[in-house]
């Protein structure tokens, strides 16, 4: 038998080298086993995020979201530039760039805090034990007291449209593009579908986006989920909604879609698919019988509210178990699970993760939204301030959007908060922070934000709760 630890992570994703670098600051003896290999055919942590999801999308939305403002906006400000053109090769670069600094930094970090790097695909065995297999196929078995699985997830693929990394991508893959397709197809108008869809859109690709679902982003608040849609559409996204997917048919260079809708079976034609329809647990060699995980009928992990198996001192935390799919969610699971597992009291308020979606605007939203409350049978009370009254908006140019807050009536106690406009994903942040610390929309309206920003909109918006507001006509009268 090998070294001993204390805790052994498997994956070193978002959640599982958080949970690795908490683990060993709380002294706890800690290793991190990792098979991700990047194109060098070397070990580099970060999961899907770092390394195919999060940070490369967001380095491609940032850039191609500035190649249009200098093609579209800049004159409108007094900037006078002339043929604009965006060299995707050169983005591509500095994308690659930008995963290599962050998958190295979390090496560095393993060293400093202690943490022992594992290379290899691990396996859970019975007695906590965890089998390392290298990529050389050699495999050596360690012993832990206790075991964080963060296995991750992986895309979903659809029998109409089987992934051939040539002209039918994943996500992955439609960020590895060198040249912006001229006519692009998504499947799935989720947030990933969004994101990459917009990233290709405003470099010039020809965008259809084909969603089974009759409503769009039906997890958003409805007020901003309709408003989401007009702006998308107006920037070039062609959504189809209620479009089914029913086959594909590669031609030399063209994929051959068919689909159904309410009037009936369609075709169109693409250089390009990328397949976006939701990801699931991977657990595929992971767990041996003989460790008695019990998974539910998803594929999913089963755990209780903090994040303990059926197996005693063996945890699952991020996409592998239940909850959204969201990095932040798995590395605030990661730091209870570690502090749990070093006898510390810990619990995660599920209540207030925020979710983002990176178009432009953005879309983010935290808790509650009106339609959930109502199916809920809870009275609220609501407040609403658009982007376009607010003065840093318009210095900004960024005048399309709202922010949302949404009250209980009777204890005014916040029970969402929901922004579209510019920087939505920071500013959501302090919807998250009043929701976390029980805020009532009173003690957000009571609140000192600085002038001129955009963090305004949210203030305005909790004073137009109890029809306050100051910079627009309220609907209410005051009280």
């Amino acid at each position: 038998m090998a070294d001993k630890f204390d805790v052994i992570v498997i994956g070193a994703g978002p959640g599982g080298y958080v949970a690795a670098i908490h683990a060993a600051q709380l002294g706890l003896k800690t290793a991190c086993v990792e098979k991700w290999v990047n194109k060098e055919g070397k070990t580099v942590h970060g999961g899907t995020c770092l390394n195919v999801g999060c940070i490369p999308s967001k380095a491609l939305l940032e850039t191609s979201h500035k190649y249009v403002e200098a093609k579209e906006e800049y004159d409108e400000l007094g900037i006078e530039v002339s043929d604009v053109q965006v060299d995707v090769k050169k983005m591509m670069a500095r994308k690659e760039k930008t995963v290599q600094n962050l998958t190295g930094g979390i090496s560095s970090l393993f060293k400093a805090n202690g943490v022992t790097a594992l290379e290899g695909t691990g396996k859970l065995l019975d007695g906590k034990k965890v089998e390392v297999t290298g990529n050389d196929g050699e495999a050596k078995t360690y012993e832990a007291d206790n075991v964080i699985i963060a296995s991750g997830s992986i895309p979903v693929d659809i029998p109409p449209a089987p992934i051939d990394h040539k002209l039918i991508m994943d996500s992955a893959g439609a960020l590895e593009f060198q040249e912006a397709p001229k006519r692009l197809g998504v499947i799935g108008a989720g947030v990933i579908g969004l994101e990459l869809g917009s990233v290709w859109n405003r470099l010039g690709s020809e965008v259809t986006v084909l969603e089974a679902m009759n409503d769009f982003l039906p997890s958003v608040d409805k007020t901003l989920a309709k408003e989401t849609q007009k702006i998308l559409g107006k920037q070039g996204l062609d959504i189809k909604l209620g479009a089914k997917v029913t086959g594909s048919d590669v031609k030399d260079d063209e994929v051959v879609v068919t689909y159904t809708d309410s009037e009936g079976e369609k075709t169109q034609t693409f250089d390009k698919l990328i397949v976006c329809v939701g990801r699931k647990p991977y657990t595929e060699s992971l767990l041996d019988e003989s460790a008695g995980i019990e998974l539910d009928d998803r594929g999913f992990i089963k755990v209780d509210g903090t994040c303990k198996t059926n197996v005693d001192g063996v945890y699952a935390i991020g996409d592998v178990v239940r909850g959204p799919m969201l990095a932040h969610k798995a590395s605030e699971e990661g730091i209870m699970a570690a502090d749990i597992i070093a006898g510390h009291k810990a619990e995660m308020n599920y209540d207030a993760i925020p979710s983002v979606i990176y178009t432009f605007p953005e879309v983010a939203w935290v808790g509650m939204n009106e339609q959930e409350a109502k199916e809920q049978g809870i009275e609220v009370k609501i407040g609403t301030f658009p982007f376009s009254a607010s003065g840093r908006a318009m210095a900004n140019n960024a005048t399309q959007g709202m922010a949302k807050v949404i009250a209980d009536a009777e204890t005014d106690r916040v029970l969402g908060v929901h922004i579209l406009g510019q920087h939505a994903g920071e500013l959501i942040a302090q919807g998250v922070i009043a929701m976390e610390f029980g805020s009532s929309a009173e003690d957000l309206a009571m609140t000192c934000f600085a002038h001129p920003t955009l963090s305004e909109t949210v203030h305005e918006a909790a004073l137009a709760v109890d029809g306050h507001a100051i910079h627009m006509a309220n609907r209410k009268k005051r009280k």
